[in-house]
């Protein structure tokens, strides 16, 4: 089915916007997608810049299956969400906080590059000073080493951590911190299953506790759907800092799972400060209701990348094709 897409019908409807960020996040100001519509509806390809071709083909199968296949049946319409507290300074934390509206779930970044255990720490505190009730998760994107990571997450277990999020970066040392913690805190992973050559490697080392799945990378919603089904672990929908084109994406894969026991990292277009479609999918009450969306020409036009970006992009996806 992919393959069956020929390149000149892709690129016939290809836009790239470049969205400016609210807060600098993964080290940017502005987030490059190109936006694809197909007979299905709106798809989006937005694998980050420094991703290879072959890793970024899988984002492009997760954009053809959303444009020309469509998504699969969900068994709900509301997703519980999440808000994400970038790696900003704890005076920071309250004006990221109010753009996320009712959540009830915080993810914090923690181990930035440059930073310390004391400024995660102080992220972390500021976010439950002002929410006391709330489920907070840290992400550390592989940030640490397996000591640094026991070190830090038993100390940042004092403020109550639903889970930890790809502490370090290799299997092999998750599964050591998650015996070291003996589950004082739940070891979630993420990059071990996005960008790995064999995603269900983590469940059969016993090296995680949950999974946290994303629809692009895995190559498309029924791919992830697949990869949950045979790891076995409950499993967290997040997103990839997409437009909301690419979250539609993410709410199809929640909305499909079986059981959805976590609220999703699917409110990140709440970090933005500009959007593909005038009715944002961003957090209500909590939640997100899931529906389609469309890109608006008039938002396209205004967010549109250089000349230089969008060449760039188009030559990306000339190239990924070939590899599908």
């Amino acid at each position: 089915m992919l393959a069956m897409v020929a390149l000149d019908e892709l690129l016939a409807s290809a836009r790239v916007a470049s969205l400016p960020m609210r807060v600098k996040f993964r080290g940017v100001l502005e987030r490059e997608v190109l936006l694809l519509e197909g007979p299905a509806g709106w798809a989006e390809f937005s694998p980050f810049v420094e991703y290879d071709d072959v890793e970024s083909a899988r984002w492009l199968a997760s954009a053809v299956e959303a444009g020309w296949l469509g998504y699969p049946e969900g068994v709900r319409e509301w997703i519980p969400v999440n808000a994400t507290v970038p790696a900003v300074s704890a005076a920071e934390v309250p004006a990221v906080l109010a753009a996320f509206d009712g959540v009830h779930t915080v993810k914090v970044k923690v181990a930035e590059p440059g930073q310390t255990l004391r400024d995660d720490a102080a992220r972390v505190g500021a976010v439950r000073h002002l929410l006391p009730d709330a489920r907070i998760r840290v992400d550390a994107n592989g940030g640490w080493d397996a000591d640094q990571a026991v070190r830090a997450l038993a100390m940042l277990s004092v403020f109550g951590l639903e889970y930890a999020e790809q502490p370090v970066a290799s299997v092999a040392d998750m599964a050591a911190v998650r015996r070291a913690l003996a589950g004082s805190v739940l070891i979630a992973a993420d990059e071990s299953v996005r960008k790995a050559t064999d995603p269900l490697a983590v469940a059969r080392a016993g090296a995680a506790d949950l999974l946290v799945v994303k629809a692009a990378p895995l190559g498309g919603v029924r791919q992830a759907l697949e990869i949950v089904a045979e790891a076995g672990l409950p499993a967290v929908v997040s997103s990839a800092l997409d437009s909301s084109v690419g979250i539609r994406a993410g709410l199809a894969l929640a909305a499909a799972l079986p059981q959805l026991p976590y609220a999703c990292g699917l409110g990140t277009v709440s970090l933005m400060a500009g959007d593909v479609t005038a009715n944002s999918l961003v957090a209500v009450s909590g939640g997100i209701a899931v529906r389609d969306v469309a890109a608006d020409p008039e938002l396209l036009d205004r967010f549109a990348a250089p000349a230089e970006r969008r060449d760039w992009w188009l030559d990306r996806l000339r190239r990924c094709h070939a590899l599908l």
